[in-house]
């Protein structure tokens, strides 16, 4: 009864330093995110509701990532604050020895790599491609009518537009598009609107420039002047990346590299949990030099592992060089506890 108490007091402390670190990174890497989605209404007046929505779409996918710093700091927070108030002590006096934390550790260690495993295969992927659509269909679907000055809008591959506005009028309208030649159309003023999934542009008093593939260049200038330009520039096949794929996506696509890249960041997360139980919780050596050592061999891990996945290395070279980091590691942490 008393070993079961120790138990759920142990996991208790687990948990509470764990979401306190979690709700800390989490803030911080949601607000770094949400300014930058921000900028996108500087010009076109997209509501900030619609913002923020599209922010909580990334939250699965930012927890996947920061769920191993997580844990770091989260045990070691946690630890600390118990052997500083002697509970680490008191339980030992117990005569129970290691085994409380062991069970606490292993039962909230089950508990991560299920829900990590869970965020890492499936879920993650799943809402990241949501918000990449839906951050695609802001940024593309563009309502000229609610744009208070263009700052170069693509309109589809082609077409760059650039206008003032004052009371709905549009003014120094400048267009850059490509068919057969390269071509660019200035206009004092006009009208603009979309129908029938074309943007239509009603120009006055104004020239177009015209360069064929010899660079001879033609000029036209015009008092009235009608442009109709297709609206066909929504492509999610643009916006899709290895992060948008589930698991079932890569099995289908025999997307093994990206599999092992997964299948690693699990295995990176029970290698943190083990390290932290052999390094520190199993010798109760919770001196700031040892913390130090646990911090650096650990980030060390996550941002090689971080970079060699953005390298795009061949699966054999990138499984070798991580194994090889993850034994080093290992073999080092030997050598410590054998000279301490």
């Amino acid at each position: 009864m008393i070993l079961r108490k120790i138990n759920v007091y142990l996991f208790n402390q687990i948990c509470k330093y764990f979401f306190l670190i979690l709700f800390i990174f989490l803030s911080v890497a949601w607000l770094l995110q949400i300014t930058r989605l921000f900028t996108i209404t500087n010009f076109m007046n997209i509501g900030i509701i619609d913002i923020i929505l599209l922010s909580f779409y990334l939250i699965p996918n930012i927890i996947s990532v920061i769920i191993p710093f997580i844990l770091i700091f989260g045990l070691l927070l946690c630890f600390i604050k118990l052997n500083k108030d002697n509970e680490l002590i008191a339980i030992f006096s117990l005569g129970m020895g290691l085994k409380p934390f062991k069970q606490s550790l292993i039962f909230f260690s089950i508990i991560i790599l299920t829900t990590f495993t869970l965020l890492n295969l499936y879920l993650a992927p799943k809402f990241y491609g949501q918000y990449k659509n839906n951050e695609f269909d802001l940024r593309n679907t563009i309502d000229l009518n609610k744009i208070a000055y263009s700052n170069f809008l693509n309109l589809n591959k082609t077409t760059i537009l650039d206008f003032k506005k004052m009371d709905n009028e549009y003014y120094d309208i400048l267009i850059s598009f490509n068919d057969e030649k390269e071509n660019f159309i200035y206009a004092k003023k006009g009208k603009i609107y979309k129908k029938d999934n074309q943007y239509n542009f009603q120009l006055s008093d104004g020239f177009r420039i015209s360069i064929n593939e010899e660079k001879q260049i033609e000029k036209l200038e015009f008092l009235n002047y009608i442009l109709k330009v297709e609206n066909n520039n929504i492509n999610y096949g643009d916006v899709i990346d290895k992060n948008t794929f589930t698991i079932f996506d890569d099995l289908s696509q025999k997307n093994y590299l990206n599999i092992t890249f997964k299948i690693f960041d699990i295995i990176l997360i029970l290698y943190i949990l083990l390290f932290f139980y052999t390094n520190n919780l199993s010798k109760i050596n919770f001196k700031t030099r040892n913390n130090i050592y646990f911090i650096f061999v650990c980030v060390t891990i996550l941002l090689i592992n971080q970079i060699l996945k953005n390298s795009e290395l061949i699966l054999f070279n990138y499984a070798l060089i991580i194994f090889s980091i993850i034994i080093i590691s290992l073999a080092l942490s030997f050598i410590k506890k054998k000279y301490e």
